[in-house]
């Protein structure tokens, strides 16, 4: 069992997709901050100052004290339910941005490996128009004789 999970493991395309895992979480964090850090303070200020990431509203009141609850956290904290809209937003955004960093990306790799698209291995018979191999001296469809 220990000599097939060893083959297992060290496949190579499991090794690429625990590679590939890991780059992403770390892609992930990079890209939540640039969206937390730079991208929607900008948009704050444009919209008047709003921190979407505390934005909320009170669906029920909480127990232990009543509203207006000055965060999402003290809104938790006095038991009230709350609908995270701004948290939502952030997330939206964050999302998007990630899905333009993928697409740039896999257009800039396949761009980078793109194959040269290999010459043509048939040739088209005069005679019978179907599709016969270049070194043909003879359609074997139509078995016209063919010049070289």
């Amino acid at each position: 069992m220990w000599k097939e999970f060893k083959a297992f493991v060290l496949r190579g395309n499991v090794i690429d997709l625990a590679v590939g895992v890991i780059l992403g979480a770390s892609f992930g964090a990079v890209i939540k901050s640039l969206v937390d850090d730079v991208v929607m303070p900008p948009i704050g200020v444009l919209t008047g100052g709003a921190d979407f990431s505390n934005r909320f509203l009170v669906i029920k009141d909480g127990l232990r004290s009543p509203p207006p609850y000055a965060s999402i956290a003290a809104a938790k904290a006095a038991g009230a339910v709350t609908l995270n809209y701004g948290l939502f937003v952030n997330a939206v955004v964050t999302f998007l941005i990630v899905a333009l960093a993928v697409f740039v990306l896999v257009k800039a790799v396949n761009r980078m490996y793109r194959r040269p698209i290999p010459a043509s291995e048939t040739r088209v018979c005069p005679f019978c128009a179907l599709s016969i191999p270049l070194a043909a001296t003879r359609c074997p469809n139509c078995t016209s004789t063919l010049a070289a």
